[in-house]
């Protein structure tokens, strides 16, 4: 099982969210924690300003991006948004 570790600027993102997106949000990080590569979160690398940093889908354009650290065992969440919120 992988550990989560939060960074402050995704939680002050996540904050921000409605609850439904916040629900699906939760919901994706509990499934990446159980089964990272589930099809339904879309787990891919990230390129360009994000590269080194993966992401994966809380639902249609929402993302949360994280850092894999520890050999993979601790991934580090430091953005969440949509795809105009994240790729500025």
């Amino acid at each position: 099982m992988i550990i989560i570790k939060l960074h402050k600027d995704f939680v002050k993102q996540a904050a921000k969210l409605k609850p439904a997106q916040k629900k699906r949000l939760r919901a994706a990080m509990e499934l990446f924690q159980e089964e990272p590569q589930h099809p339904d979160l879309y787990n891919h690398q990230l390129t360009g300003e994000w590269n080194g940093y993966r992401s994966i889908a809380f639902g249609g354009d929402w993302r949360a991006h994280f850092e894999l650290t520890d050999n993979g065992a601790v991934a580090w969440f430091v953005a969440c948004g949509t795809h105009s919120q994240l790729y500025k």
